[in-house]
C-alpha cells in the first residue's frame, strides 16, 4: 500500500530540512564564504562612475541592457539546505548580486496567511518569509546606490497586489520601486538611478493595482521561453508564455521585454525533474559553437528576434561563468568594475562547512531521498 499524503509529508520533513536561505551581507564577510571585500573609497569610485557595473551602461535604456538572473534566486544547494536536490543555486542572492547579476527570481506561496519564499511547496523547501529576504536585498541596494536590481516573482498561490505591497512597504523595498510612464519606452539605467527609482518588480498571476504600481503584472511586459527543458538540444528561441502574445517578432512588437530561460532538468520520469547539475558547465557556457550551451541560445535568439534577450534566468549561475554571456551582450566583456566573486564560485564539487561534498547527479543522491522528494516535485511542476 502505498503512504499517504501526511506520512510524506513527515517523512520529507525529516529528510529534506527547512531552509531559511536568506542573503548575506557579504562585505562584512559574515557567512565565510567571501575571500574578497573592497575598501570603500572603491567602491564609491565604482559608485561614481558605472551603472551596473559599468560606465557603458549608464546611458543605455533598461530595454536596452540584459540583465543576467539566477532562477530561484532563493533556493540553495548548500549546507543550509542539507545540499537539498531541489536547491537551484549555490549562493544566495546578495552574493550573486555582488558578483554582478542583476535578476533574481524566485516562487512564493501563501504559508499560513504569510507570503513565504517556497519552492513548488514549503514541505520541500521553505527559504523563509519573503519579507526578510526582500529587506535583506533592500541592504544590499543602500550599499549600492549605482545599480538598478529586477525581481521576478512566481505567485504560487496568485495573492493579490495588496498583499505583495504590504510584504514590500514592511521590507522598505518599496521606496525604490520603478513605475512606468506608460507613454515612453524605458528609462536609462543612469536616469533610475538619479531618481532612485531602480528596483524593477514584475508579479507572475497578478492584476495590476493603482496603490502599488510598482508590482508590474509579469506577462503585461515581459514574455518567456520554454522552461522545461531536459536536454541541452531543447532550449530554443519561440514564445511560451504568454500564448496570448502569438509569435515572439510579434510580441517584441507589443513591446514586451524577452526573457530567456536557460537552465535544464534531468528527468527520472516524464513528470519528475530536478536541476541538472551534471551538464551545467556546458549549459552555462559562454561558448556560441556547443550545443546547449548558454552563448549559442543567446545568440540564436538574438538572431531569431532581431533584438538580444533583456532577461536571461540561469540556475548555478557561478558556472560558465554565465555573467560571461551577458557581459558580451552589452559589449562589456573585460570592462567591468566593483564585481566580488565568493570563494569556491565555479568549482566542481564543492564542500559545504560541514565537510560533506554537493553531488553533481540524482544519481549520487540515493534514490529512496529522490523518489520522495520527487513525490512533491511532481505534484506542481518546477517553475
Amino acid at each position: 500500500m502505498l503512504p499517504s499524503l501526511p506520512s510524506l509529508v513527515a517523512s520529507l520533513a525529516l529528510l529534506t530540512s527547512t531552509a531559511y536561505s536568506l542573503p548575506r551581507n557579504v562585505l562584512s564577510g559574515d557567512d565565510g564564504r567571501l575571500t574578497l571585500s573592497a575598501p570603500s573609497s572603491i567602491i564609491m569610485s565604482k559608485r561614481d562612475t558605472a551603472c551596473n557595473n559599468s560606465p557603458a551602461l549608464c546611458s543605455k535604456s533598461y530595454s536596452q541592457v540584459t540583465h543576467m538572473g539566477a532562477h530561484d534566486a532563493a533556493f540553495l544547494r548548500d549546507s543550509s539546505t542539507d545540499n537539498s536536490i531541489a536547491g537551484n543555486q549555490y549562493f544566495n542572492a546578495t552574493l550573486a548580486l555582488d558578483a554582478g547579476l542583476r535578476l533574481l527570481q524566485a516562487q512564493v506561496h501563501n504559508k499560513n496567511g504569510v507570503i513565504e519564499l517556497c519552492h513548488t511547496t514549503c514541505d520541500l523547501l521553505d527559504a523563509g518569509p519573503l519579507a526578510d529576504w526582500l529587506a535583506t536585498i533592500k541592504g544590499w541596494m543602500d550599499a549600492n546606490p549605482n545599480e538598478v536590481v529586477t525581481l521576478l516573482l512566481v505567485n504560487g498561490d496568485n495573492q493579490d497586489a495588496a498583499a505583495f505591497g504590504d510584504v514590500f512597504t514592511k521590507s522598505g523595498l518599496d521606496k525604490y520601486g520603478y513605475v512606468p510612464t506608460g507613454s515612453s519606452g524605458w528609462p536609462t539605467l543612469q536616469s533610475m538611478i538619479s531618481s532612485n527609482k531602480r528596483l524593477v518588480t514584475f508579479i507572475a498571476s497578478v492584476e495590476a493595482s493603482a496603490a502599488h504600481p510598482y508590482l508590474l503584472p509579469e506577462f503585461a511586459h515581459v514574455f518567456e521561453t520554454a522552461y522545461e527543458v531536459t536536454s541541452l538540444a531543447g532550449f530554443n528561441c519561440t514564445l511560451d508564455r504568454p500564448q496570448a502574445a502569438g509569435a515572439a517578432t510579434a510580441a517584441l512588437q507589443a513591446g514586451l521585454l524577452p526573457l530567456m530561460n536557460h537552465f535544464s532538468y534531468q528527468a527520472l520520469s516524464s513528470a519528475i525533474m530536478f536541476p541538472n547539475v551534471g551538464d551545467i558547465d556546458t549549459t552555462n557556457s559562454p561558448s556560441t559553437s556547443t550545443p546547449g550551451a548558454l552563448g549559442l541560445h543567446a545568440q540564436t535568439c538574438q538572431t531569431q528576434w532581431g533584438s538580444k534577450p533583456v532577461f536571461v534566468l540561469v540556475d548555478f549561475w557561478d558556472h560558465g561563468p554565465a555573467l560571461e554571456t551577458a557581459d558580451k551582450l552589452n559589449g562589456i566583456e573585460g570592462k567591468t568594475t566593483g564585481r566580488l566573486t565568493p570563494a569556491g564560485a565555479g568549482g566542481s564539487n564543492k564542500k559545504n562547512s560541514a565537510g560533506s561534498t554537493n553531488v553533481g547527479t540524482v544519481a549520487n543522491l540515493g534514490m529512496g531521498r529522490a523518489a520522495l522528494v520527487a513525490f512533491f516535485m511532481a505534484a506542481v511542476m518546477l517553475f
